[in-house]
């Protein structure tokens, strides 16, 4: 294969893996994309091309993909018209991911709520009351889908929201939120914390890392 269709079976075995989602182990991903005759060594150049792309995060141990950006290269990877599956034998894994890829065309992908039709398909969030809306819909769905007991991360709303607002605004309007006693933005532990996920989660003025945010009565 190609070095771009490596990358973009990488980046797909690794979405259907829940990397969007959750930190994926390097032995769990390499299974899938190392085959006999090759060695994991011959993707260490992949990864660190997808890594400084900002497509993926690598920790000591295992890979996770970034929602917004990681989606954007993979999406444009598999509609790409060079890309294609070499060999007269294609991995279960990979006709069943491609099945659920194609499911998931102009909707959002499970747990991370970014639309995947391609750039300029995201509608951006213009002001305060947008953002509180879609934030308060994704810590809803979030908070429902996987039982966080309403104490939801952080960076899985960033992620949820993902490109439809920047990283500053994000951030400002978030506290903006805490400020108007919509939510309160809360420290607490991570066990399954990575540089990723630090990034994507807020920093109070003077006051640290906050991991969590929890809906307050209206």
């Amino acid at each position: 294969m190609t070095s771009k269709n490596t990358s973009t079976r990488l980046l797909l075995a690794l979405w259907d893996l829940g990397g969007t989602q959750q930190e994926v182990k390097k032995g769990q991903l390499t299974k899938r994309i190392v085959s006999k005759s090759q060695k994991v060594a011959d993707y260490q150049g992949i990864f660190e091309d997808l890594q400084k792309e900002g497509a993926i995060a690598i920790s000591k141990k295992g890979y996770s993909l970034t929602s917004s950006k990681g989606l954007e290269v993979l999406g444009e990877g598999l509609r790409s018209g060079d890309f294609k599956f070499e060999g007269t034998i294609v991995g279960t894994w990979a006709a069943n991911a491609l099945v659920k890829w194609i499911s998931q065309i102009d909707v959002a992908v499970t747990g991370a709520d970014v639309p995947v039709n391609g750039k300029g398909a995201i509608a951006k969030l213009s002001s305060y009351d947008e953002f509180k809306s879609v934030a308060l819909e994704v810590y809803d769905k979030l908070n429902y889908e996987y039982n966080f007991n309403n104490l939801v991360p952080i960076y899985r709303i960033r992620r949820g929201i993902g490109d439809r607002v920047s990283r500053t605004e994000f951030s400002e309007w978030l506290l903006e939120m805490q400020e108007k006693d919509v939510l309160q933005l809360m420290a607490g532990e991570m066990r399954d914390i990575t540089p990723d996920k630090r990034d994507d989660s807020i920093t109070i003025p003077g006051g640290g890392l906050r991991y969590y945010t929890k809906l307050l009565n209206s």
